[in-house]
């Protein structure tokens, strides 16, 4: 059963009306708290995918890489709410057999260019510049000696077990800056942020925040209990001033190294439309 507000919530965007907004998620657990009561409503796909369909205008709001708003500067970020990492992540690996110091060729995970581009810049602050690979079949993960895994299926290597070194890429951030790193946003195109729309995300946000055990019983990776770990102590949702710090200076990052240009980000909310209306 839906929360109370989200059901209000609902008669306002009837679904399959001309009204509903059109929202995208990722497929990955660690979503799913951010997406609580409305699943029905989402359209779930890898985060390369919601980026192309964000700028062909086919969604109006999707949870993306946070690369997708620095890179582009196309959208607003809904403000206080995320997915991050203030310490271990577990789901953003790069499994390894040698020393890093000797790794040059990396197998990756492509589906989160953050991600992506989180690993290229820890590398390039230790001086090191492998060649990168995509990797086209996640049952070759365990056979490779150097890999980068993303979302569920780095869980299940942590799950399963595995005689790789792992390096936890939200620790390798937060012990280099000491703050904490957002890998996702709620990007939301202009013309259709509405205190509507912001208003059913940072509830459905709400709702799933108070029900990680709830969420833990759904299919996914490993055990519950594992997942439940995983949700309540290694992904951090919130989007305030430390965590916009974080960003701000991996934004500074892709550009001293030449990435990409970086845009700033600009932020949304229900409270801050309504006041500019």
């Amino acid at each position: 059963m839906l929360p109370v507000e989200l059901m209000k919530q609902k008669e306002t965007f009837p679904l399959g009306s001309s009204a509903a907004p059109r929202i995208g998620s990722v497929p990955y657990l660690n979503a799913l708290p951010l997406v609580w009561g409305i699943e029905e409503a989402i359209r779930y796909e890898p985060p390369s995918r919601l980026a192309g369909l964000l700028r062909r205008r086919a969604i109006d709001a999707a949870l993306v890489s946070v690369v997708e708003v620095l890179f582009t500067g196309a959208y607003w970020v809904l403000d206080g709410v995320a997915i991050g990492s203030r310490g271990p992540v577990q789901s953003v690996i790069l499994a390894h057999r040698k020393p890093l110091e000797q790794v040059e060729e990396i197998f990756c995970d492509t589906a989160s260019l953050t991600s992506f581009n989180l690993l290229r810049t820890l590398l390039v602050q230790r001086g090191l510049r492998p060649r990168f690979r995509p990797l086209l079949d996640y049952r070759r993960a365990r056979e490779l000696d150097v890999v980068f895994l993303i979302g569920d299926q780095a869980l299940r290597l942590a799950w399963e077990g595995t005689d790789h070194r792992i390096w936890d890429l939200g620790q390798a951030w937060h012990e280099l800056t000491g703050l904490p790193f957002v890998y996702a946003v709620w990007a939301i195109r202009p013309e259709a942020a509405t205190p509507e729309l912001c208003r059913l995300l940072e509830k459905a946000g709400r709702a799933g925040r108070q029900r990680f055990k709830e969420a833990a019983r759904r299919p996914g990776p490993c055990d519950a209990a594992f997942r439940e770990t995983y949700l309540r102590r290694h992904v951090h949702y919130r989007l305030g001033p430390e965590e916009k710090r974080g960003l701000e200076l991996f934004g500074e990052m892709l550009q001293r190294h030449g990435v990409h240009p970086v845009r700033p980000a600009r932020f949304v909310s229900s409270e801050s439309l309504v006041r500019a209306s």
